[in-house]
C-alpha cells in the first residue's frame, strides 16, 4: 500500500497515510486537530551514475507551474 501526505490548512501539519490506491484521491482527516486535509505532490530524489562512474543528482528545478527550484512554496 501506497503512503500519501497530506497537508492540514488549520493547524499547518504535514503528515502521511498508508492507504489503498483506490482512495488516493480521497480527504485526509489531520491526526492533530481532525480537521480535513488535501493530499500534496510528494518530492522525492532521483540519481544516476555516469559514465565517468559518478553518482549525480538528477535535479529537475522547480515545479512546472514556477520558475522556483524548490517546490516547498507550491501548496
Amino acid at each position: 500500500m501506497p503512503i500519501y501526505e497530506y497537508y492540514c490548512p488549520e493547524c499547518k501539519s504535514k503528515f502521511e497515510l498508508l492507504r489503498s490506491m483506490s482512495k488516493a484521491d480521497d480527504d485526509g482527516d489531520c491526526p492533530i486537530c481532525q480537521s480535513t486535509s488535501k493530499r500534496v505532490l510528494s518530492r522525492f530524489s532521483a540519481f544516476s551514475k555516469g559514465m565517468s562512474g559518478l553518482t549525480t543528482s538528477l535535479d529537475s528545478g522547480g515545479c512546472s507551474s514556477c520558475a522556483s527550484s524548490s517546490c516547498d512554496t507550491c501548496q
